[in-house]
Order: C-alpha cells, then structure tokens, then sequence
C-alpha cells in the first residue's frame, strides 16, 4: 500500500461521498448520510499517515487502493 498524507486522504473521501461534519485542530471528521459512522483523519501538514492508520481509514471507508 503506497503511503498517502491526511490530506490526500481527505480528498479521496471526498471524492467518494463522504461529507466533512467538523474539524478541530489536526483533525477532520467525515460523515455520509446513509451511513451512522463517523470517519476521522488527522492531517498533519503533508506528512504521510501511518499504514495501521491509513488502512483503518481505508477499510471503514470502504476505499481501495485505486481510490486513492
């Protein structure tokens, strides 16, 4: 899995439905509306997530490695 940064990520799920609800401080929170989860990404800068992190992202997200 290639690394990505918080706000690559950020724009992956945009581009896939997801709806920013609320930020505070380094961190985003997306929502979809047919979906009660909560997804949270931190974004820090252009440094890249951590690959745990990045595939819970991924997986609750429900995103591929094509999507991003």
């Amino acid at each position: 899995m290639k690394p990505v940064s918080g706000k690559s990520m950020c724009r992956a799920l945009e581009k896939h439905g997801w709806v920013l609800v609320r930020s505070k401080g380094g961190h985003f929170a997306y929502r979809r509306p047919e979906d009660p989860r909560t997804i949270v990404v931190p974004v820090h800068g252009n440094k890249d997530l951590k690959p745990g992190t990045q595939h819970s992202i991924m997986r609750d997200a429900g995103l591929t490695e094509k999507d991003l």
